[in-house]
């Protein structure tokens, strides 16, 4: 599934919100330059659930509601499990859809939104030796935001 379905469905003001929180955290890093404090960031992002992991566990467990439910209330809930794997299964066919665009409207990103972050943090501390120590931090953030895009 690509990441790029959801980006080009998702609309462009939840992407550029999105997109700035991204560029706004790795501007405050680079002006602190804090290595620690970006080594603990880092720690945070790798426990962050992705849009993918969102929907399954979302689609998953209402899913599972609907059939605790048939089996205590009556068959008719079954339809609430069956909507819930059919709008998993779309997402997983087509890489997006509904449950996808309730979660990117509430600021769940993809994995490869939030590896970009991580590689533009990693560049910051020094990871890649492409990043000029040299200019302001505005010139640092942008030029790891450049290398962790290539």
């Amino acid at each position: 599934m690509s990441t790029d379905s959801v980006r080009t469905h998702t609309p462009d003001g939840v992407n550029r919100r999105i997109d700035a929180r991204v560029e706004k955290c790795v501007q405050s890093m680079a002006e602190h330059m804090d290595r620690s404090e970006i080594s603990r960031y880092l720690e945070k992002l790798e426990k962050e659930w992705d849009l993918n992991r969102v929907v399954t566990v979302a689609a998953s467990a209402v899913s599972a509601l609907g059939l605790v439910l048939a089996a205590k209330d009556g068959p008719r809930w079954k339809i609430v499990s069956g909507v819930a794997a059919g709008l998993l299964l779309q997402h997983g066919l087509l890489g997006f859809g509904p449950l996808a665009e309730l979660v990117r409207a509430l600021g769940v990103r993809t994995r490869r939104e939030i590896d970009l972050e991580k590689f533009a943090l990693k560049a910051l501390r020094g990871d890649f030796e492409r990043i000029p120590h040299e200019g302001g931090p505005l010139a640092r953030a942008n030029a790891a935001l450049v290398a962790a895009q290539s």
